[in-house]
């Protein structure tokens, strides 16, 4: 179970990261967005790839996420889950119905990620590529309840390098763009290292006030951590995870620089990871238009 909850979190978190692509903030200008992440779910992926079945959990995060330009090339990058709900719901007897295990929950702080983005190519280029180095810090609870079952944090600091390349592109009378990525997560406290990539598709329509893009996101384990050899054990946490997860993101502008977002995501295969479906809502402010 600790496997699991921690899993979805780093999801949640690195999503946002992410976000921006390879174009880092103009000077002096700023992307500030407040969301509301969750997902609930009662299966998930073992460490062969099979699903099996857990107790109900769910797990909730209030963010302020944030770039600012420092320069046209130097973007400052924040993800803060400033409010992180996690719980499990009650474990009945499938027999009597007897309460076997009680129902709990915790409410704390996340693990912040703060980030440097540099532009590798000038403001303007054809193809801009850029690398972002994301420091994760432990803030949040890791071994909360009376089980000591339920986190809002995995305990690590682990420090994440990627590149980050894109091209803007006209789709018709539509703007439009791609970006890849691709990357190293270096972790600490005997957790196995990663590998990220991923891309994503966006199209603004309605003349780029309505925003619709794509996402995929894939994690590969090095499987070099301490519970290397088995990957279910609960001693470590969150560790030797795996996933290829996609979503969907749509973005309104409602006034020029105010806007609204909606989206989900969910892996499609894993490895010690939910088998259910994320959501997140949010706001956001955008001083770049």
């Amino acid at each position: 179970m600790k496997n699991i909850i921690t899993t979805l979190l780093f999801i949640s978190v690195c999503n946002i990261a992410m976000g921006g692509g390879p174009w880092p903030q103009p000077k002096g200008k700023a992307y500030i967005k407040l969301s509301e992440w969750w997902t609930i779910f009662d299966q998930h992926y073992t460490d062969t790839g099979q699903i099996d079945p857990n107790l109900t959990t769910g797990i909730f995060n209030t963010s302020i996420y944030a770039e600012y330009g420092v320069t046209d090339r130097f973007t400052t990058v924040i993800n803060a889950p400033i409010f992180s709900r996690s719980y499990m719901n009650n474990q009945r007897s499938g027999t009597t119905e007897e309460i076997i295990i009680q129902g709990e929950a915790i409410n704390s702080i996340g693990d912040i990620d703060i980030g440097l983005k540099y532009g590798l190519t000038r403001p303007g280029a054809n193809i801009p590529v850029s690398v972002t180095l994301t420091l994760g810090l432990p803030t949040g609870e890791t071994s909360g309840g009376e089980l000591g079952s339920l986190q809002t944090g995995d305990g690590e600091f682990n420090q994440y390098l990627k590149i980050d390349a894109g091209k803007s592109f006209q789709l018709g009378k539509a703007s439009s763009y791609i970006s890849i990525y691709g990357g190293i997560n270096n972790r600490t406290q005997d957790f196995s290292e990663e590998f990220r990539t991923g891309g994503e598709v966006g199209i603004g329509l309605l003349n780029s006030k309505f925003w619709l893009t794509g996402k995929l996101d894939i994690v590969q384990s090095f499987n070099n951590g301490a519970t290397a050899e088995n990957a279910n054990s609960t001693s470590i946490f969150a560790n030797n995870s795996e996933f290829v997860a996609i979503g969907l993101e749509a973005n309104l502008y409602v006034t020029r620089r105010v806007g609204i977002s909606a989206g989900f995501a969910n892996a499609v295969s894993g490895s010690i990871i939910a088998a259910a479906p994320s959501y997140s809502v949010g706001v956001f402010y955008d001083m770049s238009r």
